[in-house]
């Protein structure tokens, strides 16, 4: 009798097999298919009509967890897709257009809250995108035509300031405009082609205090707004030699004229209207800041040590260190490849 149990539970199983997973003679699957890894564990559940996908298809992680549910609605083309992980948090919410995505998906984490949406159109980006934070609140909106930007696009910083600009093509065109939290400008400008182009502003608190103008991307002019104590002026930063802090009486500016500038502006303040790009520090125990253009070479004075040397020449002398010597030889060797 226990022979016979066992031998019908194998018949069982070998009629279960059988009539799944079935090819009909066109080669087309068919029927209810249940498709393993070499283990055993499942990797997907679901049913076939010549070949296609029909009624709701299951994907699974190894672990036996559901990954993925496809509903189709049109056999093997149209389908409405949820993705899971592996604590079963869903994931991304949308719809397959023969394995595109298409229409408006939806992304969530893992308290099942939606950060992002986003359009397709046959796999393609087309239409809005919008990206929430944990809170629920819009932190960027961007428009999407044939997978590249083309639009407004808006962005916020930190709790209530933004950016906004548009973009043609996925390259930025047009105005770009920063506020704060209070509503206060901090920066804008023109930009044609994704490059900055034309006049370029920064502020602070509502004050203008940076003033560029460029030209295909190349900065042509930056003008920073000075303070002294017979008043305020706008300087050129190509007319900078150097600057140096001056403790709490500001900062002491050298001219490529010779002449000196004591302002009452600290001299971050400075460094972050003149540029990262165009000054360097060349002496970090003083904080002396050097415009690239003035810096000329390194030289040794008479007891052999290494100086350094400058235009206008200053009226002390630089001992530079190991960084700074670095520096120099590098813009020394770029000088030598652009004039070859």
């Amino acid at each position: 009798m226990k022979y016979r149990l066992i031998a019908l539970v194998l018949l069982c199983l070998v009629l279960n097999c059988t009539a799944q997973n079935k090819i009909d003679n066109q080669g087309r699957r068919q029927g209810h298919w249940i498709k393993t890894d070499k283990d055993g564990s499942r990797i997907f559940e679901g049913d076939f009509v010549d070949g296609k996908e029909t009624g709701t298809f299951n994907y699974y992680y190894p672990n036996g967890t559901l990954k993925i549910r496809n509903t189709f609605t049109t056999p093997g083309r149209y389908c409405k897709h949820e993705a899971y992980d592996q604590q079963g948090h869903l994931l991304a919410t949308g719809f397959y257009n023969q394995k595109n995505r298409d229409g408006v998906w939806h992304f969530y984490n893992d308290d099942g809250k939606i950060v992002k949406t986003a359009s397709y159109k046959m796999g393609i980006k087309d239409g809005a995108h919008i990206i929430f934070n944990k809170n629920g609140d819009t932190v960027e909106v961007a428009n999407w035509q044939d997978n590249r930007r083309h639009g407004r696009w808006w962005k916020r910083i930190g709790e209530k300031g933004y950016i906004t600009g548009r973009y043609e093509k996925g390259l930025m065109q047009g105005r770009l405009s920063e506020f704060d939290g209070n509503g206060r400008l901090v920066r804008e400008g023109n930009y044609k082609d994704g490059v900055k182009n034309g006049a370029y502003r920064y502020y602070e608190s509502g004050t203008c205090t940076v003033d560029e103008t460029w030209q295909d991307g190349t900065l042509a002019e930056r003008k920073i707004l000075l303070h002294t104590s017979s008043g305020s002026q706008w300087q050129s930063i190509f007319g900078i030699a150097y600057f140096l802090p001056k403790g709490s009486n500001g900062t002491l500016l050298y001219l490529n004229d010779g002449t000196k500038l004591q302002c009452t502006d600290m001299p971050d303040l400075i460094n972050e209207r003149v540029g990262r790009e165009t000054f360097v520090v060349i002496d970090r125990k003083s904080r002396l800041m050097a415009n690239i253009g003035s810096i000329v070479d390194i030289k040794k004075d008479a007891d052999g040590r290494e100086i350094l040397e400058l235009l206008p020449k200053p009226p002390f002398t630089i001992f530079p260190d190991e960084e700074c010597i670095k520096m120099v030889r590098s813009l020394k060797r770029i000088d030598e490849l652009d004039e070859e």
